[in-house]
């Protein structure tokens, strides 16, 4: 009969006629030219490398605030060493470290959007956006042991009764307008803006849990680096001038 030759024809279709063929989700690339189907991949490979570098060796970082004027001014971007600390080194006086202040200087955060989370920390880490809320930058002025005090007769901090000179601070700003006396307990760290009248600090978190104090192992990185603006270009200033500095 004619109507089982047809079934029969289209039983044996080629396969040119592409009926019934599962098609793989990748099989719209075969249409796209070589060079661009070339120059896509080395994108996605591009992209990788930058995020694993970001993540485990140096991440920008841009800077939000002023805080640390005159050192690093909003906009900047600075570049994070990740390694600075991850082989037995630890944070010293005159550091400008960045750090996760999340149980230190805010609440811990909710749990949010996972989605949303991952893009801004995408994005964060290769410097397209801003840091997360819990990020700050803030220079070490004490680590586990020092006593820390604001101030003495001449206006200046001093650590272990050593005098500070702090060539870093914000011309006209006090080292501190708010007295202080503390011995900072080992594994955490003291830290403080260099534009301390527009910097909430450890000393804004004095009389909550932790007393301001950043524990060592939530500091993400050094900022070593400037890399953004191209006229700054060049090793972050006063880092470790601290570090049994008089005047």
């Amino acid at each position: 009969m004619d109507t089982e030759a047809e079934l029969t024809q289209r039983g044996h279709s080629s396969p040119e006629q592409g009926e019934g063929r599962p098609r793989s989700a990748f099989s719209g690339l075969s249409r796209v030219p070589g060079p661009w189907r070339r120059a896509g991949l080395l994108g996605v490979l591009c992209a990788v490398f930058l995020l694993l570098f970001a993540n485990f060796v140096v991440q920008p970082f841009q800077i939000p605030s002023r805080s640390m004027e005159p050192t690093l001014g909003v906009g900047d971007r600075v570049l994070v060493n990740k390694l600075a600390y991850r082989f037995g080194g630890e944070p010293r006086r005159g550091d400008v470290v960045v750090f996760d202040g999340a149980g230190s200087f805010v609440r811990e955060p909710a749990g949010g959007n996972p989605v949303g989370n991952a893009v801004h920390g995408a994005l964060s880490a290769l410097g397209l956006a801003e840091p997360s809320d819990t990020d700050f930058v803030k220079r070490v002025v004490g680590v586990g042991g020092d006593d820390v005090v604001c101030c003495d007769a001449g206006g200046r901090i001093r650590v272990n009764g050593v005098p500070q000179a702090e060539p870093y601070l914000y011309a006209g700003d006090a080292p501190s307008k708010v007295p202080f006396r503390i011995v900072v307990p080992l594994g955490t760290l003291w830290v403080m803006g260099d534009h301390r009248s527009q910097s909430r600090d450890s000393r804004d978190h004095l009389g909550e849990p932790g007393g301001g104090m950043v524990p060592v192992e939530k500091v993400i990185g050094r900022a070593d680096w400037i890399g953004w603006p191209v006229s700054r270009w060049g090793s972050v200033p006063g880092a470790r001038t601290g570090d049994g500095a008089h005047g």
